[in-house]
């Protein structure tokens, strides 16, 4: 057992952080079942729902991870400075795909947030495309107070979210960010009350999967590529992704 619930339903998936007596802190047996359940998925799921089960979203990394002997059977974090570079590297990217997938443009990914999401909850909260939080919800990038960098995807999304210096001054002092104010910057889509949170999610789901579903695989991947490039690019990339899903509906008529 890793600590992972992971359901497909139709069209939904559903990865649900199951370790609530450690408020689902995280493993790196959990980012590499992620890592799978991603590259897995079948072609008809359209919408991810990830959540925490218990008060919290995620407490990030499991402490008992970060140096010296484990009962977990997994090697301590700060052991991993010791191997070559090149097997570094390969380590945290398989780490870093857990995290990746939920941006496939095949997919929409929501996060319903409650309570804590620190550190490496706080990034697969950022990992996917909208966040419904409720009011105990406080989100704090940890990493820097450890002596690390956040590295499971969570800076370019924190970046495209809130801009540059207040992404720097979040992760510097590795302050909590409330609801309110994640709502406030764009962190949060919406606020909820506790009890709303699994219907509101459920709202979002069905009018997500409302249109056509090669709409929104293209609109999603026009949106996540804007930033990158120039107007002139960007009006490129429309032109082509209209060009194909007037070429798809056509098929589908014919």
């Amino acid at each position: 057992m890793t600590g992972l619930r992971l359901t497909v339903d139709g069209p939904v998936a559903r990865v649900v952080l199951d370790r609530p007596e450690v408020r689902n802190a995280q493993t790196p047996a959990m980012w590499a079942e992620l890592a799978d359940f991603g590259t897995a998925l079948p072609s008809e799921v359209r919408v991810v729902v990830v959540s925490g089960e218990g008060p919290s979203f995620s407490a990030g990394l499991d402490r008992r991870l970060i140096m010296g002997d484990n009962d977990l059977g997994e090697e301590p974090l700060l052991s991993l400075g010791a191997k070559p570079a090149d097997e570094l590297d390969a380590l945290i990217a398989h780490f870093q795909a857990g995290f990746s997938w939920l941006r496939n443009p095949e997919i929409v990914s929501i996060a319903a947030v409650q309570g804590h999401a620190v550190g490496a909850g706080f990034q697969l909260a950022l990992a996917c495309d909208l966040r419904v939080v409720t009011p105990d919800a406080k989100f704090s990038m940890r990493e820097p107070a450890l002596g690390l960098v956040p590295d499971l995807g969570g800076t370019k999304p924190l970046v495209e979210l809130i801009g540059y210096a207040r992404a720097l001054e979040i992760c510097a002092t590795t302050r909590w960010v409330e609801a309110d104010e994640a709502k406030e910057l764009g962190l949060a889509n919406i606020v909820v009350p506790a009890d709303e949170l699994a219907a509101t999610v459920k709202d979002l789901t069905d009018a997500v999967l409302a249109p056509l579903p090669g709409a929104i695989r293209e609109t999603k991947a026009l949106l996540l590529g804007a930033a990158d490039r120039s107007y002139d690019d960007q009006l490129r990339a429309e032109r082509a992704a209209q060009a194909r899903r007037l070429k798809e509906l056509i098929a589908a008529l014919g």
